[in-house]
């Protein structure tokens, strides 16, 4: 018996320390970032230059982020992402710059938020991709997509975006 409760208030524990963990990591996203970085419209396409500017806030287990990319002259893009850690895992939403909701599920690991992008549509001949949100440093983030080139079937970087506190 007595080893029964030492297991449940060490679980009981390590969960609570991962919850805090996690809203300790998210706070840490909270802010005003700008940066720039490229994106690809298409997987085999060559990559475009972008500038974005994001707003993120946190609350608790959950992170948001809004903001806007723009490239060349005439594209400009609203981007949004909504994550919420439960358990042991991170779920929500992404609104990319090729429209419609997308899902996200994932594990951090260190100092990246490792997210499988579940699209509405199909995007490069499917509807899956990965999404990385990392923290860089105190002051950076990194935002990168991967994704399959349906013709060549290799892994390409579909965007990186590179920001910092505004």
């Amino acid at each position: 018996m007595l080893r029964w409760l030492v297991l449940a208030a060490a679980t009981t524990s390590l969960a609570g320390g991962a919850r805090a963990d996690e809203g300790a990591f998210l706070k840490s996203l909270q802010g005003s970032w700008t940066g720039e970085g490229t994106v690809r419209i298409r997987a085999h396409m060559s990559p475009i230059n972008v500038s974005c500017n994001f707003d993120s806030q946190s609350e608790g287990l959950a992170l948001s982020m809004e903001g806007v990319c723009r490239g060349l002259i005439l594209i400009s893009r609203s981007i949004d992402a909504k994550l919420r850690f439960s358990g042991s895992k991170y779920s929500g939403s992404y609104l990319g710059p090729r429209g419609g909701r997308a899902g996200l599920s994932g594990k951090r690991r260190g100092n990246a938020i490792n997210l499988t992008i579940r699209w509405a549509k199909e995007v490069n001949g499917d509807r899956s991709a990965n999404l990385t949100l990392q923290k860089v440093g105190v002051n950076g983030m990194r935002l990168t997509t991967v994704d399959v080139d349906p013709a060549s079937g290799d892994k390409v970087v579909t965007s990186e975006i590179n920001l910092h506190r505004k």
